[in-house]
């Protein structure tokens, strides 16, 4: 159900001492986001490079006999924390401040600004969200924040610009030139930090984002959820610090950031032989031969694309297939997504999975991942059928959180992603 809102007051920003690297440090500490990887293969990075940031962001990599919720691994992240403030490759700014974030690489520029929001926007629905959060993650980022003592990785933020925002930040990183931190990834993408420090770079930012009514979240809808949990945690218990009521957000331009597709992934056709799932789908959808694809590109290009369509690409058996099928006026913001109409006719109505959060059945493949990827699951990871989506628009995104929407999971793949440990924020 979609529930209308109010008009709100304007968001806010805050500036903060970072917990950061040198620019010597920077490409030791620098980690993927804890939740792209899995325990083992966190442990793989660690054992490369014990100053991986994965260390605090993934401590359970370290303790494998332990429950990843067990009280030893957040005190085990707490310790290395400290274990690299006291060895000087992490160190605090001396006064607070704001940062641009910026990634470079063959998709693109991506330019943001990494400052403080407060917990009470997020409770004022002045940052609205588009996806519910799963409670196990959330108790475990909560715990992490709580013990650690910090934010180590921040939530990626959308605005819509009123005018003048980004180009202000373009102009402060080419005044900037030389970035504070810098770290290059095996796929070439540039990841740099710039440090805001002048007073009238920091008040020019601060009366710019006073246009700004509201903020949504692209990345990070359990760490800001478990943000606002721990805040209001330490209120209770009577250890709440002005910088436990806010949390560590890279803000970017709504139209300033990358949308990709969820592929959708289904381990078997429910008895059916792939001729009769082949005419079971042909019930609800047109299907056509695509022929070949570019096996290096992110999505397939609809042959014949139309407004009043929705399309999928499907591969079973080796070959891509074009389904199309004629939109339904009326039909809510929700239920008019491409992915919402393949888990009701296809996903539920044919191959009975009615749970897209808890099905084994079904695994998704999400972001910027080539083709070859997705026809590598079926033709040699055992898949019987994978589905490329297009991607969503991202005004359709801000619109559906505007309402209140949720959106089904595995929706939306923002792009850029950004790195852990190039900047923390302390709750102290």
């Amino acid at each position: 159900m979609i529930v209308k809102r109010a008009c709100l007051k304007m968001v806010r920003i805050h500036r903060f001492s970072a917990v950061r690297p040198d620019a010597r440090a920077a490409p030791r500490i620098a980690a993927v986001p804890y939740d792209v990887v899995t325990a083992e293969e966190a442990a793989a990075c660690i054992r490369q490079n014990p100053f991986s940031f994965l260390r605090v962001s993934r401590a359970d990599a370290e303790l494998p006999l332990l429950s990843p919720r067990d009280e030893r691994v957040y005190r085990k992240a707490r310790e290395t924390f400290q274990e690299f403030l006291d060895r000087g490759c992490l160190k605090r700014d001396p006064s607070p401040g704001m940062y641009l974030y910026r990634v470079s690489g063959k998709n693109g520029t991506f330019l943001g600004l990494a400052a403080c929001v407060p917990v009470s926007d997020y409770e004022e629905d002045n940052i609205r969200r588009h996806e519910l959060t799963r409670y196990d993650k959330e108790e475990d980022r909560t715990r992490h924040i709580d013990v650690v003592n910090a934010h180590s990785g921040p939530v990626v933020l959308l605005f819509r610009d009123p005018g003048g925002i980004h180009r202000e930040l373009e102009s402060l990183a080419s005044r900037l030139e030389v970035p504070d931190a810098a770290v290059v990834l095996e796929d070439g993408s540039v990841h740099q930090i710039f440090c805001i420090t002048g007073e009238g770079d920091l008040g020019r930012i601060e009366d710019l984002f006073a246009g700004v009514d509201r903020l949504y979240i692209a990345d990070g809808h359990h760490r800001a959820k478990s943000a606002v949990n721990v805040a209001q945690k330490r209120e209770a218990e009577g250890r709440l610090t002005p910088e436990s009521t806010r949390f560590l957000s890279v803000l970017f331009s709504h139209d300033r950031v990358r949308i990709h597709g969820y592929s959708r992934m289904v381990t078997d056709l429910s008895g059916m032989t792939p001729g009769e799932f082949m005419n079971r789908l042909k019930t609800v959808f047109s299907v056509e031969l695509y022929g070949a694809v570019d096996p290096q590109a992110f999505q397939i290009t609809p042959r014949a694309p139309s407004p009043d369509d929705h399309v999928l690409h499907m591969y079973l058996g080796g070959i891509w297939y074009e389904c199309t099928r004629k939109r339904v006026p009326g039909t809510d913001p929700i239920g008019a997504l491409d992915v919402s109409v393949l888990q009701k006719e296809v996903l539920t109505g044919i191959l009975g999975i009615t749970d897209p959060r808890g099905d084994s059945r079904l695994q998704y493949l999400g972001g910027a991942r080539p083709l070859a990827d997705l026809e590598a699951m079926v033709d040699r990871e055992g898949y019987a059928v994978a589905f490329s989506m297009q991607p969503v628009k991202i005004e359709t995104v801000l619109r559906i959180a505007d309402a209140g929407g949720i959106m089904p999971p595995k929706s939306t793949w923002f792009e850029p992603k950004l790195l852990s440990g190039m900047v923390v924020h302390t709750l102290d």
